[in-house]
């Protein structure tokens, strides 16, 4: 026989949310690299996976990410920053600005390939041909994009 099921209580009076209920950032947690959700104005965020504590940067702080190239790990730092340090591999990591990088196909597999602006040539991690990064004679157009 089913049993009846009460209604839940209302509750005694409304709740109005802060202003600022919904606002949260993110950063990467200094123990195991999960990606951290921590309410506005937190100092500290505890790790639910591995309990590690990480400081949250003063507010402000713009910070900027990138993806190790040696272990492909997401790395969060300080924008500006001109190269990070991976703490899983300990790849040093150049931490180019939008204005600073530019792009051009590989002149073997067409890849699409980055490289600092300004370079004279970038070697293709899928295929290993060199190609000239400035005005080449095969074609390659450099396309340089401007952070504006």
């Amino acid at each position: 026989m089913p049993v009846p099921l009460a209604p839940y209580p209302t509750p005694p009076g409304s709740y109005t949310p802060p202003v600022n209920a919904g606002a949260q950032s993110q950063l990467v947690c200094s123990g195991c690299r999960n990606l951290l959700m921590y309410p506005a104005g937190a100092t500290s965020v505890c790790c639910a996976v591995c309990n590690a504590i990480t400081a949250v940067p003063p507010p402000g702080t713009e910070m900027a990410q990138l993806v190790c190239g040696g272990c492909h790990t997401l790395l969060m730092y300080i924008r500006g920053a001109t190269s990070v340090q991976c703490s899983c591999c300990h790849t040093v990591n150049l931490a180019l600005e939008a204005n600073q990088v530019a792009h051009v196909n590989c002149g073997n597999c067409r890849m699409l390939l980055m490289y600092q602006y300004g370079a004279r040539s970038v070697k293709c991690a899928v295929c290993n041909f060199v190609t000239s990064a400035g005005g080449s004679a095969s074609g390659a157009a450099e396309q340089k994009f401007n952070n504006t």
